[in-house]
């Protein structure tokens, strides 16, 4: 009578998991087999091994990189993954940012990465209202052409987009070389970032609009008072594209900014390595990947929240 029990019992858990697994969001592996000893250890191991993988991968070069930022020459030529053999020289840092005057590239590149920031923002924002809030007769065709300066390579604009810096069409004789303006404002004709404001426009409640403009809300208040505090997780994600864009641009501030007081660091580290000392150099690199570290720890959680690009309104 006990054994007729037990597989009973057996046979109702057995259901009970496939009703469960019926019920829930069905997997490549399902709930019940995710018990069985031999499933469960193998899935243990494989999300270990990938973690570990992870973690080597993508900390690695940074933490290694803030090594030897503080070790001497030697030490990082001879002992590259030994943990400060002879001491650590936090002499390395003040070295590289006064001697290499990394001080003033630095500031260099916080002005251009604010730049850039705000014209792109400024542009893909009101860019996309006006594509998608607005939609005026002629939307689609605009929205056609904007899409289709994605399959353009940037290398093919290097040459007129550089010619159009040295003589822009405007009046009197202008030459926007070693301007800052001749950086910022190609980068604000970004159509990537233009499209993905205008499809996050489109995820917005319509209902919204209408009670606004029932309201007697003209097209600045609707995009300033309602559009705008709506859109926090696209802008976001905009702003940490355009300043890391601006960050790691090389080619292009390095053709308009000719004058070096003017370069930023992704210009004028390449320019002074073969004149530095490698642990002084490794201290400057360390000291550029701030920033980036910095925007990634503010907002890795609008890349990591899986709604965060679903919608800005419930209820």
């Amino acid at each position: 009578m006990s054994l007729i029990t037990r597989l009973s019992s057996r046979a109702a858990e057995r259901a009970a998991a496939r009703a469960a697994d019926a019920v829930g969001d069905r997997t490549v592996i399902s709930a019940s087999e995710r018990r069985r000893p031999g499933i469960r250890v193998g899935l243990t191991l494989t999300h270990v091994f990938l973690a570990v993988g992870l973690v080597v991968a993508g900390l690695g070069p940074i933490l290694w990189l803030a090594k030897s930022a503080v070790t001497p020459t030697q030490d990082t030529l001879q002992q590259p993954f030994a943990l400060w053999p002879n001491g650590i020289d936090w002499a390395n840092l003040e070295t590289a940012w006064n001697d290499i005057h990394i001080d003033q590239y630095f500031l260099n590149t916080v002005v251009i990465a604010l730049g850039a920031w705000f014209v792109q923002l400024f542009v893909a924002t009101t860019a996309g209202y006006a594509l998608s809030v607005l939609r005026p007769r002629y939307a689609p065709i605009l929205n056609a052409l904007v899409l289709a300066t994605l399959f353009i390579p940037g290398i093919v604009l290097l040459v007129p987009l550089y010619l159009t810096i040295v003589n822009p069409p405007l009046p009197g004789d202008v030459n926007l070389l070693n301007n800052y303006l001749a950086v910022w404002l190609p980068m604000g004709a970004n159509a990537f970032n233009i499209l993905l404001v205008k499809r996050f426009f489109d995820s917005l409640p319509r209902e919204v609009f209408e009670a606004a403009r029932t309201d007697g809300a003209g097209p600045f208040r609707l995009f300033w008072s309602i559009v705008l505090p709506m859109s926090k997780p696209i802008l976001g994600v905009v702003s940490v594209f355009a300043i890391i864009a601006a960050w790691k641009d090389y080619l292009w501030p390095m053709l308009v900014l000719p004058d070096p007081a003017v370069q930023p660091l992704s210009v004028r580290l390449p320019a002074v390595q073969s004149q530095t000392e490698l642990d002084v150099f490794l201290a400057a690199l360390a000291i550029a990947t701030l920033i980036p570290i910095a925007m990634f720890l503010l907002f890795q959680s609008v890349f990591l929240r899986s709604a965060g690009l679903g919608g800005a309104v419930k209820g």
